[in-house]
């Protein structure tokens, strides 16, 4: 269900250069809100994002390596796969926000959280978090790899999108209990309790 409609936004992007420009905004924009969760509410705060974004940061503390350029790195594998279950459009849109992303973490590292406050954190981040991840999914990519394999495997599971995304990242909030501590491992499993419900609000809506 979830590929077809990946499928469907990826049919209706290649007619005609108004539409893929449209779409190349909206998932410009998807990666925007991604970044500005991140960088002005979440890593900050020590309250890491899903997925490969997420293992990014992690391993970015302990090795100090650009959070950027292992977005992209890790990412490679998974867009690989998606490829060949999803088609090349899907791969390169896929690289496309993935740059876009690591572009713009990069250039808002420098900024200052907007807020410590835990609740506006949870709430405002997820939300913001939420919702680029499902436009970038609705118009046909995808930010983080691991979401190839919840659009996979939502296909033949009784999850959705969301759910598949929060199962995979909580074992990812497990291990940042050992780096960051219990308090900002559940600030983060409460953000994606927002953020995969915006996530499946995000795709499912007709």
């Amino acid at each position: 269900m979830y590929r077809n409609r990946v499928s469907y936004y990826l049919g209706q992007s290649r007619h005609g250069t108004f539409s893929a420009f449209k779409n190349g905004l909206i998932i410009i924009l998807g990666a925007t809100l991604v970044a500005v969760s991140l960088q002005l509410f979440l890593v900050k705060n020590y309250v890491i994002d899903g997925g490969i974004v997420g293992l990014s940061i992690l391993l970015s503390h302990v090795f100090h390596v650009d959070v950027g350029a292992l977005i992209l790195l890790l990412n490679l594998p998974f867009l690989a796969a998606g490829f060949f279950f999803l088609g090349g459009r899907f791969l390169v849109l896929s690289l496309f926000a993935s740059s876009v992303l690591a572009g713009e973490t990069y250039i808002l590292a420098p900024f200052k959280e907007v807020t410590n406050h835990p609740l506006l954190i949870i709430i405002i981040g997820g939300l913001l978090l939420g919702t680029g991840v499902g436009l970038i999914i609705r118009f046909g990519a995808c930010l983080d790899g691991t979401e190839v394999l919840a659009i996979l495997f939502s296909e033949h599971l009784p999850f959705t999108i969301g759910q598949c995304i929060l199962i995979m990242n909580t074992l990812l909030f497990g291990s940042s209990v050992f780096l960051f501590g219990i308090t900002e491992a559940a600030y983060s499993l409460a953000t994606f309790l927002v953020a995969y419900k915006t996530i499946d609000t995000i795709i499912m809506k007709t």
